[in-house]
């Protein structure tokens, strides 16, 4: 090859290399992972959400990139968190950890997809136009968790013989006033007066836990809340040192040491974000994609707090029980 012909085909080549390594930069996809709470409290979660993503033939760092932004129990956070994913230039927004999260990221971009997993009805909560057809750039997994509020106060209630239930809510959470209509609906077929707890922060907590002493209610409900989720080590402990039967919106609270739980497993709804994550990557429009709802429900009893509470099962509720906890 003559000097001038080497230079020649040197050049062309040197021209390409800085475009062809754009493209393989270009060619890994990046998912924005948006969630309410802290990293520390959801590890299995993230897991349950990569499984999904594993599922759709993604692995992270190998052929897809996750941006995590959490907010840290603020939900004050969530608009810049959000604002902050659409800036990187994501491919799809994951909003996960409570209604707030779609919100947010639904009011931060109307073109970039966004997966969510919701505890209410997402139609009623304006982030698709239907189950079947959601019309937009939204899609997700629907736990329904305002519509199980109620049969965990049932479940409560054949347990022991309270007549007043305290209830620990987070005022700054949407789907909190969907619970709460359908909480006193079922209070008054029971029979029952609801006390209602409010807390938004750690410290509330503790000062909801100083009322609930006061009020010497029979028996305390809380509700389904991405802070008290990272939180359920102290909730455990303040509910353990009152004394009371209380029943859990998640089933790590029974890990944890709470008495019991009633909810859909939420591995399983993470999983499902993730797997819907991927079809997204693929192609498929947020849109054509129905929400999905969550079916699996599981109800934990956790054997070795009922008997230092000194309380007896009823064979009725150990019988529908998905997992005892010894």
């Amino acid at each position: 090859m003559q000097r001038r012909e080497f230079v020649t085909v040197f050049g062309a080549l040197a021209a390409t290399w800085p475009l062809s390594a754009g493209a393989q930069q270009q060619a890994m996809p990046v998912v924005g992972f948006l969630h309410s709470a802290s990293l520390a409290g959801v590890e299995d979660l993230v897991a349950a959400f990569r499984r999904g993503l594993n599922e759709a033939g993604y692995v992270e760092q190998r052929n897809v990139s996750i941006e995590y932004r959490f907010a840290e129990g603020q939900y004050s956070r969530l608009p810049e968190l959000a604002a902050d994913l659409v800036r990187r230039g994501v491919a799809v927004i994951a909003a996960t950890g409570g209604d707030p999260l779609p919100l947010a990221a639904m009011a931060a971009t109307a073109k970039i997809p966004i997966v969510f997993n919701s505890a209410t009805d997402p139609v009623k909560l304006g982030l698709v136009a239907s189950l079947n057809r959601p019309g937009g750039n939204l899609t997700g997994v629907s736990q329904m968790t305002s519509a199980l509020a109620p049969k965990r106060l049932e479940f409560l209630r054949e347990l022991v013989p309270a007549t007043t239930v305290a209830v620990l809510v987070n005022p700054n959470n949407p789907s909190t006033e969907p619970q709460l209509l359908n909480l006193h609906d079922a209070a008054r077929k029971l029979a029952l007066r609801l006390d209602i707890l409010r807390a938004s922060t750690e410290r509330e907590i503790d000062a909801a836990f100083a009322t609930f002493a006061q009020q010497r209610s029979g028996a305390l409900l809380i509700a389904g809340d991405p802070l008290f989720f990272t939180r359920r080590e102290q909730i455990v402990s303040l509910v353990a040192g009152h004394s009371v039967p209380a029943m859990y919106a998640r089933r790590e609270f029974a890990s944890a040491g709470g008495l019991m739980s009633y909810d859909a497993s939420l591995a399983d709804v993470y999983r499902l974000v993730g797997g819907y994550t991927g079809r997204v990557l693929k192609g498929e429009k947020p849109a054509d994609l129905p929400v999905q709802l969550s079916a699996r429900v599981e109800l934990i009893i956790n054997m070795k707090t009922a008997k230092a509470l000194g309380i007896t099962f009823p064979l009725t509720l150990l019988g529908r029980a998905d997992e005892v906890i010894e």
